[in-house]
């Protein structure tokens, strides 16, 4: 297949980065191929700006990206928002219901290029350590009342299926609500995913007419994999993904995006 005729959006965490939160020097050189090919590659995260922008930087990306699980379609190069949809004006009320019945849960709300943190736990502490991220700590009722495009619970894997039972039950109104990480639930605006976010990245780039390729891991990119024209699951991949997938390749530290390309080149 020609590259010209393609567009690949990869996930981060478990797909593109390997178990080092690193890029392998071999997918680093089938990117650039690829790319300068004519191929277009951008990733697709539930990192927001800050966590998402040294990858970013790094793959030197060519076209805009799908930051926050599927909130906003930034361009890292012109440094702007060329899309975004804020979460409902009740995720305030939501954390505070959590809060309530969960007091050691830690909290982010993630708001363009700042993250606020309202509560910390462990959780949160290790989140933001292995990210370096200088997150604002500060009281529920100091943030901005807008601009939030999403926000994070995080909180002991053994403790949170009980957690995202009561999210589901009291905070479902208005809000998409998806597990990112085995301790990581999180609100979204009504009706936004990765999948969502890749639509409207393929509008602002006037891409719709390309062979979209996703690449995922974890069960917030399911509905990604499943909705492009080649889906693809790292082996490493949650159950709900690799049945959703037409293809499984290796695993995020088997050179995954080599893995894809070769199967386009072969197509």
């Amino acid at each position: 297949m020609d590259f010209k005729n393609v567009i690949i959006m990869s996930d981060l965490d478990g797909t593109l980065l390997d178990d080092k939160k690193e890029i392998s020097q071999r997918d680093m050189e089938s990117i650039n191929e690829f790319c300068d090919k004519g191929g277009m590659f951008t990733i697709a995260t539930g990192r927001g700006y800050s966590m998402a922008r040294p990858v970013a930087q790094k793959l030197k990306l060519r076209i805009p990206a799908v930051i926050f699980n599927g909130s906003a379609v930034y361009d890292f190069d012109k440094d702007e928002f060329l899309w975004q949809s804020e979460v409902t004006q009740k995720a305030g009320d939501y954390i505070k219901l959590v809060m309530d019945r969960f007091p050691d849960v830690g909290i982010e709300v993630l708001h363009k290029h700042t993250v606020y943190v309202p509560a910390l736990n462990d959780v949160e502490r290790a989140h933001m350590a292995l990210e370096n991220v200088h997150g604002d700590v500060c009281r529920l009722d100091d943030i901005p009342h807008e601009g939030w495009l999403k926000v994070l619970f995080a909180y002991p894997e053994d403790k949170m299926p009980e957690l995202a039972r009561f999210i589901d039950e009291h905070c479902a109104e208005g809000t998409n609500r998806v597990l990112s990480a085995p301790f990581f639930y999180e609100l979204l605006p009504e009706g936004v995913s990765k999948a969502y976010g890749y639509k409207q990245l393929l509008r602002v780039t006037g891409s719709e007419d390309r062979f979209t390729v996703a690449a995922g891991d974890y069960p917030n990119d399911a509905e990604m994999v499943r909705s492009a024209d080649l889906g693809v699951a790292v082996s490493n991949a949650h159950d709900e993904v690799k049945s959703s997938a037409d293809v499984i390749i290796g695993s995020n530290n088997e050179d995954p995006m080599t893995q894809i390309i070769d199967i386009i080149r072969k197509k």
